[in-house]
């Protein structure tokens, strides 16, 4: 029996992996794809985006082919729900061409793909290529790494620094696990700092990575796939910081908050006191779906920092809720404090 080919999909916060994989899936060329996501939050964000991107309408079950993994960082508990997921797709492996799995933004890729040495997982499937989802505006502007140059000087002088917050580690260890990486919102950031980004990049990425850009995920399929890497087998070139640990510490101060709210509200006045309420809470990313007044639409809500993206995506249905639902992502965030900030008039 042949291997399926796993491409795994990686990138911090907000670097538009959904939008890639969804510009994948309605540009999949006859491939037979299926997608697990990894979300950070109890609601399905991601997932239900993907799943109305309308190329699974012809499928007796649209809904089987999007598998949420709804427990935060997904190599904490690889071996609890992933183990059974890839189990379940391996039995149907003559009707899929390969897979997709967009990681949590707060995951390590590294510990996933650890999971395809399993001698039942590495028998069915194998990790043909890792992808890192790059948000150029965020990087240029210093949002994850601080500033390009004086971090470049920081690390000329002290090669062995050790004192990265932990969302720096994580962004260079996806930088680390690497076979490409897609430069996302390119068109935010000028040329002379787009031209830094890459620089830099070309400096953390091991030695042949490519970086090319993707302009709202638009990138062909051969170019995401097919790099044939074998990557469970070569691990040990891949370094991470998290290689001489025994265990895996995560920041427990990083947590996610659900609001859902039955009535419409307006686009502008919410991300207004969204934005006002990022200066005010350490919040590293805000996702969900907005009632509109008067608008049979659903609006997406997708904040990174300081800025926010929106567009009408479907109708709403007669059998779902009209509501706003949004996630929060970030250190140590209040609920009553959030809530009170948004749904107050």
């Amino acid at each position: 029996m042949h291997k399926i080919p796993v491409t795994v999909i990686t990138g911090f916060l907000g670097a538009g992996k959904t939008t890639l994989v969804r510009h994948l899936l309605q540009n999949n060329q006859g491939r037979r794809i299926a997608v697990l996501v990894n979300e950070f939050g109890e609601m399905g964000i991601d997932g239900e985006l993907l799943r109305d991107c309308q190329v699974c309408d012809e499928e007796e079950n649209p809904q089987s082919n999007i598998v949420e993994l709804n427990n935060g960082c997904l190599c904490c508990t690889v071996q609890e729900e992933f183990y059974p997921t890839i189990q379940e797709l391996l039995k149907r492996r003559e009707q899929i061409d390969c897979i997709l799995i967009e990681t949590s933004g707060l995951a390590l890729p590294k510990p996933l793909i650890q999971a395809f040495r399993w001698h039942e997982i590495r028998n069915g499937a194998t990790v043909d290529g890792v992808v890192t989802v790059v948000d150029a505006q965020a990087l240029a502007a210093g949002t994850l790494v601080g500033d390009l140059e004086a971090l470049e000087a920081q690390r000329q002088a002290d090669p062995n620094l050790e004192h990265e917050t932990p969302i720096e580690e994580l962004f260079e260890d996806q930088l680390a696990c690497a076979d490409l990486v897609v430069l996302t919102k390119t068109d935010l950031a000028d040329e002379t700092d787009l031209n830094k980004v890459r620089e830099w990049l070309q400096k953390e990425l091991p030695s042949g990575v490519k970086v090319v850009a993707g302009h709202q995920g638009e990138i062909e399929p051969d170019v995401l796939l097919g790099f044939n890497a074998a990557v469970e087998d070569n691990l040990e070139s891949r370094p991470s910081h998290h290689d001489t640990e025994e265990e895996h510490e995560h920041d427990d101060e990083i947590n996610s908050v659900q609001v859902i709210c039955d009535r419409a509200i307006a686009p502008k006045p919410l991300i207004e006191k969204l934005q006002h309420l990022v200066q005010q809470q350490e919040i590293y990313r805000i996702k969900g779906f907005v009632s509109v007044p008067n608008k049979p639409m659903r609006l997406v809500l997708q904040g990174v920092g300081n800025r926010f993206d929106s567009f009408y995506d479907r109708l709403w249905t007669a059998e779902e809720p009209r509501q706003t639902r949004l996630v929060f992502i970030g250190r140590e965030l209040d609920r009553a404090q959030i809530e009170k900030a948004i749904l107050q008039n």
